[in-house]
């Protein structure tokens, strides 16, 4: 059974992390196949926007604790390698969902914890249930966050307001997330699917967003059609148009 599920939706990827009966928490498997996905994702031209979200009712409650478990059985100097090559190994594919070239777009739905809210904060826009439930949780652990918590919370939502969420590991609300700036939108649990969809539709059928500048872009027909568009005061139809 695979960890992580790729689904095409026209123009749309889903990225659907797949260990439900665990709350899709991060094991090897799982990163390693988040991994190959992101990076399938970056290169997939035709997808448009990237949906990122768990199966069943959790996005992702952190790593699996039953890995850390086998993990406290070794020798200290082997516990800290192994867990160094595992935490290392999220790094990547955190900076290419930073760094995607296409809008990446959350769904959080159940449980966001520790690596899970690291994969909300790494997508460009987040969507949440209005019962989701979110926490650092690394203290409980006694451990310091993982996944580049330490630089993406602090800039989300500032740096009082992650040193409490990171020192004190309390769970905290969709509102409470929301009003932090962690989601974007609170959705009714049995609208949310729907809504980002529809979010991620509109999306798709928008203008490219690349990392180049705004004079790169000017090199595309998707420029040319979208101030023509304007200028004839209609709207602008941006689908099978070419890239700069």
């Amino acid at each position: 059974m695979p960890s992580v599920v790729l689904r095409r939706n026209e123009a749309v990827l889903e990225i659907i992390l797949n260990r439900p009966e665990v709350l899709n928490a991060a094991n090897r498997q799982l990163i390693a196949e988040l991994a190959d996905a992101t990076a399938e994702a970056a290169e997939d031209r035709s997808a448009r926007v990237v949906l990122l979200r768990g199966a069943g009712a959790h996005f992702c409650a952190g790593g699996d604790i039953t890995m850390f478990g086998e993990l406290i059985k070794l020798p200290p100097a082997e516990r800290c390698r192994s867990l160094y090559q595992i935490v290392d190994g999220l790094h990547p594919l955190l900076i290419r969902l930073r760094h995607m070239p296409k809008p990446v777009v959350a769904i959080v739905q159940g449980a966001a914890a520790g690596f899970g809210l690291s994969l909300v904060l790494a997508s460009d826009l987040a969507l949440a249930a209005e019962d989701a439930i979110f926490a650092s949780g690394y203290v409980h652990l006694g451990t310091s966050p993982d996944g580049g918590l330490t630089a993406t919370l602090g800039r989300a939502v500032g740096l009082k307001h992650a040193a409490e969420l990171m020192m004190l590991g309390d769970r905290f609300d969709a509102q409470r997330a929301f009003q932090l700036g962690i989601v974007n939108r609170l959705v009714p649990p049995a609208a949310l699917e729907g809504e980002a969809m529809a979010l991620a539709t509109r999306m798709a059928h928008g203008p490219t967003r690349e990392t180049e500048s705004f004079a790169a872009c000017a090199a595309g027909e998707e420029f040319v059609e979208g101030v023509r568009a304007f200028l004839e005061k209609r709207p602008a139809n941006f689908a099978g148009l070419s890239l700069p």
